[in-house]
């Protein structure tokens, strides 16, 4: 059945939505000493944006000209997105780690007219470039007065834009009518794990469609409390400020990863989005520090985890939970979950992952500590929202079932393919890719391999480009070993797979800095620094035992051979992941080249 859609655009989902509730609580900020949170109501949020947007209009963007956002995630870059769009524009998302070579690159092939830099160091990326920016609007700092071109804050864009609508009241109103489902409302970038970023022409009626589809899974209430940190560049941040509009959520807007788990028990928030990599790093310092307190509360931690896990598969396979194992678990959870869950916050009531693949095993850890995470899938290219799974419907181990009206198809080599609402125009100024990544019947080709089951819950298996097909000719699925090691061994950050072409599978493997120290606190290793740490003939026999673990888990021809523990982590700024999380392979394999060839040597590498 289609899905109804009562909008023609986000900036008429969104006066509806100020329309609806003026005095509703819109994005809340942490106050200045990060001890607590101030709100703004929708009416607030309304008059910014709409100040924006009439300041915007006064510099002369009118319907899909594009205006570029260079900043992390804050309450500013919503505010901005929103009058952007409120102006008619079309926002241009540059991740605020990008290099200035990129970043130039993506603002000059946009076509943007406008650059929205975070402070004059963002803004710097684009000197000497030869860009259609004819103002840049800088967030946080001064306007340098003689900057070319010319400069100006966003209090004096908001200042300019107040003075035009108290001549002209109903100025973004007027524009709002004007601006309709097939415009142009983003474009967004591709992290390019491959070659070059190509933009993505996402729609406002593929928008207006997230947010009306989100709304009907039962995750996203008015009444929750959401904190939202995920890049905003990320077409994931972008799809959920559309389900904020439609439904109305409060939300709490920060984007400094570092102080995430701090400022979870200040917002106490009831939903969370976030990629694999937060999770991770929950589930690393929780097993480490149980392990570590040694004794009985290491064995009580062990028992707790094996008596939750015993409870979700029965829940899993649709089995009652008889009431003994009942009484273990409220024994369980009062012991070792409960503290968990006060760690992030006490109220969670959803959690979401997605944009890279989460392990199966961390998956069924957090619903043993009665956090279960509800996984989706979806692409920059189909607006990011595109299958999750519902609450109290959870099937570890798949992506859940479609949004919406949204179809999908499994073609004869496995490929998802995708086709609705939220699926791209295309690929900016590129024909040639456009019409490469569509079937005949106009269908977008994903390049994930998966299945469907008989209730359309969606598993995904691989990229398609990085199944790896070793010398023996046989086909490897890199993700899913890599998450595998990540829930055997707790002190991992990142795993990579290596074995295209070879005659046997090995590891890069980057140790999680503060859960290493942590475990060689009190040792001969104990106040070195990293490099030393994994250099040592004690870690590699440490990962070596995790290594065996994971290997009694797979087929014969998966198993590791060898690893190599890297003397860093993986790095956006190397190019080795994206800001999504994502790992770069190719990136990967060229940076680490000398540590593969170390662990083939002698080894006949088979092209």
């Amino acid at each position: 059945m289609a899905l109804e859609v009562p909008y023609r655009s986000i900036p008429d989902m969104f006066l509806q939505r100020v329309r609806a509730t003026p005095n509703g609580q819109a994005f809340a900020v942490p106050t200045a000493d990060d001890r607590g949170i101030t709100w703004l109501t929708w009416a607030e949020v309304g008059e910014r944006a709409k100040a924006i947007a009439a300041g915007l209009a006064g510099l002369g963007v009118g319907l899909e000209d594009r205006v570029a956002i260079l900043s992390g995630t804050r309450l500013e870059w919503a505010l901005v997105d929103l009058g952007i769009n409120c102006a008619g524009g079309a926002t241009t998302t540059v991740y605020p780690t990008t290099e200035p070579e990129d970043a130039a690159y993506i603002v000059a092939d946009s076509g943007s007219k406008i650059l929205v830099a975070e402070d004059p160091k963002q803004a710097l990326k684009l000197a000497g470039a030869d860009t259609s920016v004819t103002h840049v609007v800088l967030i946080d700092g001064l306007a340098d007065a003689s900057a070319q071109p010319p400069q100006l804050t966003l209090a004096e864009l908001e200042e300019r834009g107040r003075a035009a609508l108290a001549e002209t009241p109903d100025l973004v109103e007027r524009i709002a009518e004007g601006i309709g489902p097939d415009n142009i409302a983003t474009l967004i970038y591709t992290s390019g794990t491959t070659g070059r970023p190509k933009g993505v022409q996402l729609l406002h009626g593929g928008w207006c469609w997230e947010g009306v589809a989100q709304a009907g899974l039962g995750l996203f209430e008015a009444s929750d409390l959401q904190y939202l940190w995920l890049p905003l560049s990320h077409s994931f941040g972008k799809t959920l400020l559309c389900g904020i509009l439609h439904v109305g959520v409060p939300t709490y807007i920060d984007g400094r990863v570092e102080k995430l788990v701090d400022m979870l028990a200040v917002v106490q928030p009831t939903l969370m989005c976030a990629a694999p990599r937060i999770f991770e790093k929950v589930y690393n310092k929780t097993v480490t520090t149980a392990v570590g307190a040694g004794g009985l509360k290491a064995k009580i931690f062990g028992w707790a985890v094996a008596t939750g896990k015993q409870k979700v598969a029965l829940e899993q396979a649709g089995k009652p939970v008889p009431g003994a194992l009942k009484a273990r678990y409220a024994i369980a959870e009062k012991l070792v979950f409960s503290k968990l869950q006060q760690r992030l916050g006490g109220r969670l009531r959803v959690l979401v992952s997605g944009s890279a693949p989460l392990s199966r095993d961390i998956a069924e850890f957090f619903a043993a500590a009665n956090l279960p995470i509800m996984e989706g899938y979806g692409l920059t290219e189909s607006s990011a929202a595109n299958f999750v799974n519902r609450l109290g419907k959870l099937k570890i181990g798949t992506v859940g079932q479609p949004l919406g009206d949204l179809e999908c198809r499994i073609e004869s080599d496995g490929e998802i393919l995708l086709r609705g609402k939220p699926v791209m125009r295309g690929y900016h100024n590129l024909p040639k890719e456009t019409e490469e990544a569509f079937t005949e019947d106009g269908f977008f080709r994903t390049g994930d391999i998966g299945e469907l089951d008989a209730d359309g819950y969606l598993k995904i298996t691989d990229r398609k480009k990085d199944l790896v097909k070793t010398s023996g000719g046989k086909y490897i699925a890199p993700s899913a070993i890599e998450g595998m090691f990540k829930a055997v061994c707790p002190y991992t950050s990142q795993a990579v797979v290596v074995g295209q072409a070879r005659n046997f599978v090995t590891m890069l493997i980057s140790l999680d800095e503060e859960a290493i120290a942590g475990w060689a606190a009190g040792g001969p290793l104990d106040g070195k620094p990293y490099e030393e740490i994994v250099a040592a003939p004690e870690t590699e026999k440490l990962v070596a035992g995790y290594i065996e673990e994971l290997n009694a888990k797979l087929n014969r021809w998966e198993t590791i051979k060898k690893f190599a523990i890297l003397p860093r982590d993986l790095s956006i700024e190397q190019g080795e992941i994206t800001p999504s999380m994502k790992i770069k392979r190719r990136s990967v394999e060229t940076n680490f080249a000398e540590q593969i060839d170390k662990m083939y040597a002698g080894s006949l590498a088979q092209i």
